[in-house]
């Protein structure tokens, strides 16, 4: 495929797409029988607000950042950002819907991008998938495998 091979030509229609106020648990099972590792988050509309990854599913205790203590003249002292940071993450951890969990406002693509367009945007932010929408509204989703095939598909 050449270069300028449109995303609506790669893109995967089936799309599973969860809503806001999902429950994280039945997030993960549903990405875990169909062998996703993300999924865009939608309103009621259709439109994207969010993208949940397996990532954003799996806690590892490596990743929990105990607050910062400090001890001056006899006292312990919490450091107000470590506490935060370590706030944020144990209500992650144990977030029950999957609006405290997802990344919002992920970045998309339209129908009409161009493979190469997609893959630069994918590269530049580190991100596996793209929501592709039309008028704001969800109609596929473009992943880096995806890109890979049309790639490997153009041919010599």
């Amino acid at each position: 495929m050449p270069r300028n091979t449109l995303v609506r030509q790669v893109m995967t229609t089936d799309v599973v797409a969860f809503h806001p106020d999902d429950r994280v648990q039945d997030v993960a099972k549903t990405m875990a029988e169909r062998s996703i590792g993300g999924a865009p988050v939608i309103d009621g509309d259709s439109r994207v607000v969010g993208l949940v990854t397996d990532d954003d599913l799996i806690v590892q205790e490596a990743r929990m950042h105990f607050p910062t203590v400090i001890s001056v003249l006899g006292a312990y002292l919490e450091l107000p950002t470590s506490l935060h940071r370590f706030e944020h993450e144990l209500h992650k951890a144990v977030a029950a819907k999957v609006a405290d969990v997802m990344t919002p406002n992920p970045p998309t693509c339209a129908e009409d991008d161009t493979v190469e367009a997609v893959a630069t945007t994918m590269h530049e932010g580190n991100v596996s998938r793209l929501p592709v929408v039309r008028d704001g509204r969800l109609v596929g989703i473009v992943s880096r495998g995806d890109v890979l095939k049309a790639i490997v598909q153009k041919g010599p």
